[in-house]
Formats: C-alpha cells, structure tokens, sequence
C-alpha cells in the first residue's frame, strides 16, 4: 500500500457533516411470552442506530429476557434464516443480533448501526413470572445527504417521479461520510459504485465535495506502483483494499473528468490527473502484442457485471477505450499535448484490435475469450467504448447472450442507448427495468435484480443481498438529464 499524505488531509477536511433524522415505529400491548414475535415497521429505508422502549407486565422480573432482534430491508428477509446460509460472502453481514435484557423497563440502545425498514423481535426464553411488551422503537437516521439542497424532478409521469423518488433515496441512504456502495453490505467506497453515484448527485443532492472527498481518498491510498484499488476501508484508518480490477482502477479517470466537467475545479483535475495518468499506463500490462486485452479466468479481474458466466475480456477492452477518451479530454483541458496525443494514438490501435480481434462478421456481434461468448456486456462496453454504434444492441436481441443481471450493467446499457440516439428505447428500458423494482414494493433499488429471477443471488443466498445500493441509483441521473420536463 502506498499513502499520499497530503491527499489524505485533503479528504479529511472535506469530510460531511451527518444530518439527523430521528423516527418512531409504534410498538403494541401484546404481552410477549416465550417464542412470541413482533415485527415493527418504520415506514421507509433507514441507516441508522436503534433505541427500544421496552417494559413488562406481571410480577418484577426475576431473570433477563433473552431477544433475537432481525433488522431487514425487504419483509421476506424476516423469514431467513442465518444458520441454513453456506454461501462465501461471510454471514456475519447478516442483521441478525441475540441479546441479554437484564433490567426492564429500559430504553434498550443498540450499539451497531443497520441499515433496515423492518425490525422482528423474538423473544427466545423468559421467565414465566412476568411477559415482556415492546411499547416502542426509535431509529437516529443518518445521511450526509441533505433534503433541503434536493433538486426538484419536473414531469408529468406519476410513474417516473415515483421511480426517481425511489432512486434519490437510494442514494441519500448510501451517502454517509463517503459514498457507500451499501449501507447493509459492504459499507464501504468502491470505485464503480462512486462513479455511477456521483452522476446522480450532480443531478440530485449536489454535495459535490463528498465527490471530490472520495477522489482524494482514492489518490491517498492505492495499492503498489500507484494502482487505485476497487474499494478503501475508512476504519480504524484510511486503508486500500487489497482488490485490484482492471476496470475500477481505470474508471477513475471518468470519475475524476466527470466532476470537473459538473463542477469547473481546475485545481483539483490538475492535482489528480497524474494518479489518473498512472491508471493507463498500469493497464497497458494487460494487453497483447495485438492489443487486446488478455482473457483471464479469474475471479474479479475485472467486474463488468455480477453474472458469474461472462467472459470478460470483450466488455475490458470496451472499457479502457471508453477510459482512453476520458484521459485524452482531461489531457486536452490541462493542454498536456504530449499525453493527449499518445492516447489518441493508443486509442485508434485498440480500437482496431478489438475490431480485428473480436468482432464476428458473420454474426455481426462482438464475441469474447476463447469461446467466443455472446454476451449483452461486450456489446455494449464496444457502444460506450466508440468501437461501434447501436447495431450490435439490436442484434444482441436475437440470440442467446449472456444475460445482465445488475442495475450497475442496466445503467451501461441506458447509457448505451442513449449514445447511439435510442432516447424512447432507453427509457423504456429503465421504467420497465427500475419499475419492475418498484411494483415489487422496493422503497430502496436493489444490488442485483434478475427480472426472471428477482431472488437471484451471486453470493449463494438472498440474504446476504443488499437492498439498497449506490450503484442502482441510475434514474436519478438519467430521468433529469435527458428526461426532465
């Protein structure tokens, strides 16, 4: 791990100020004995800390009350439970607490923070002498986000005001000291979720500094030789993750033009462009003497989508070019002419490599590895990456492609569609997309969402999913920047 000090302090005095909220869910009279339940529902999708009112009714207790508290995102997480879980995400993400009332009544403060709409208790044993009634529960909610500095949506469509409401509170509850990618799981800065965040806050809350907060963060701690790891921890310090992506580390680079672009910081693109230089030149480790990027079977290489049957060396190579022509506009703001042209060079070389090397004549689609895979990804990876226009999507459409499974894949196709002029098509892609979401009562866009499989889960169980998550905020971007009324 290497640390850019100065870096670091920058971040650091940029760091938000949390806004407060605090809200109540009615408990209820029922006298709660051995193996009874209550589940209080708060209303709405919440982040924060939990205080229960709790008392009792009979005789003065003579033993603690033994509780299992669940917190949930979604109602049917309610019905799982931990201990038939075996997936490889580690179960300790589960909101899932057993705890010791040793005196009642009590105002019972809850020392983690959750991220929940609905709280189950259940008491697992009591004493028979007295019955224990859960009279009400607080929640402290917090957010750096704030509601006063929200943008207003414009339209007429009841349906798309409530999908982009849906998807602002996304957001606001991922916004916490950074950008989490979820406030369930895994609570921390990861490089695609910022970037596709920061696109909605430009548009919605505006808190720019937390954007700028997070590119220093990103600069202050990167892995050996300068490379921008995939996520950073905050906590005990400022540390690195020790996974490295091929396309988080290069998506820095949008990141950091994109936030120039939305703010004008001159200072700041001139400050981090080195370590977004830096994400270009690693990168050129993983191409071949052709140019295209190498395939490789590995586990989190490169992300691209969480469908676990993509290859990904198409969709890597869409991405380096799609990163290419952001390093040669901040190149050519800052007037680096030595840079820009080196890049430009760089970019028409790939290009023509992925055309030689990967696109399919006969079938008119781009394939990737050695099996040649069909895939949504790669053709739409070669859209954004300029290789190509809208055709590929049309045809894609026709044939059995590996399928996207990740609103963070959805927001690529969006945007896809949008750069070769499908402005209807795309916006009947994110309504029947996110608003597939909604019908199935999601106040909060979820981490993956399979249209044919709601419950499908990468991780080997739902309930390790998040329900709330940065990179699903996409139709705050795109409904008030290209469909705003």
């Amino acid at each position: 791990m290497e640390r850019n000090e100065s870096f670091l302090q920058k971040a650091e005095a940029l760091r938000p100020m949390l806004h407060t909220r605090i809200l109540t869910a009615t408990g209820s009279e029922k006298p709660l004995k051995k193996g009874d339940s209550l589940t209080l529902d708060f209303g709405e999708h919440l982040v924060g800390t939990v205080t229960l009112k709790l008392g009792f009714v009979g005789s003065h207790p003579d033993a603690p009350c033994w509780l299992r508290l669940k917190f949930a995102e979604r109602e049917q997480e309610l019905n799982e439970n931990v201990e038939d879980y075996h997936g490889w995400i580690s179960a300790s993400w589960v909101q899932q607490e057993q705890i010791h009332v040793d005196v009642l009544p009590c105002a019972l403060r809850l020392p983690r923070r959750y991220a929940f709409r609905y709280v189950q208790l259940e008491v697992l044993d009591i004493s028979g002498k007295y019955d224990l009634v859960v009279k009400s529960a607080a929640c402290e909610a917090v957010s750096s986000a704030d509601e006063a500095a929200l943008l207003p949506y414009e339209t007429e469509n009841a349906f798309l005001k409530q999908i982009d409401a849906v998807a602002c509170k996304t957001l606001h509850d991922c916004m916490q000291l950074v950008f989490e990618d979820g406030p369930k799981r895994d609570r921390r800065l990861w490089m695609g979720d910022l970037r596709l965040q920061a696109l909605a806050n430009y548009r919605s809350y505006r808190n720019n500094d937390l954007v700028k907060r997070c590119l220093y963060l990103f600069a202050g701690s990167t892995l050996s030789g300068g490379r921008v790891g995939a996520g950073l921890f905050l906590e005990p310090e400022v540390a690195v993750d020790d996974t490295a992506m091929f396309d988080y580390s290069l998506l820095y680079v949008p990141t950091l033009l994109d936030y120039y672009e939305a703010t004008g910081d001159r200072e700041t693109l001139t400050e981090l462009w080195p370590t977004a230089w830096r994400q270009i030149e690693l990168a050129q480790e993983n191409f071949d003497e052709q140019g295209l990027v190498r395939d490789s079977d590995v586990l989190g290489w490169c992300f691209v989508d969480w469908n676990l049957a993509l290859n990904k060396q198409a969709g890597a190579q869409g991405i380096y070019l799609y990163c290419l022509k952001a390093a040669e506009k901040i190149a050519s703001v800052l007037e680096d002419e030595k840079k820009a042209a080196w890049l430009k060079a760089d970019y028409e070389k790939k290009k023509q490599a992925a055309l030689d090397g990967l696109y399919d004549a006969a079938q008119g689609l781009f394939v990737s590895g050695a099996e040649r895979q069909i895939s949504w990804a790669s053709q739409i990876w070669m859209v954004l990456g300029g290789v190509c226009g809208g055709e590929v999507l049309l045809r894609v459409e026709n044939t059995e492609a590996v399928t996207m499974v990740t609103p963070y894949l959805y927001h690529h196709y969006v945007q896809a569609l949008l750069d070769v002029g499908e402005r209807d098509k795309a916006l009947q892609v994110l309504t029947d997309y996110w608003g597939g979401m909604v019908k199935q009562g999601a106040d909060t866009f979820w981490e993956l969402y399979d249209p044919d499989d709601p419950n499908a889960s990468p991780y080997g169980g739902t309930i390790v999913n998040s329900y709330c998550h940065a990179w699903s905020c996409a139709p705050a971007y795109f409904l008030r920047k290209f469909f705003d009324d």
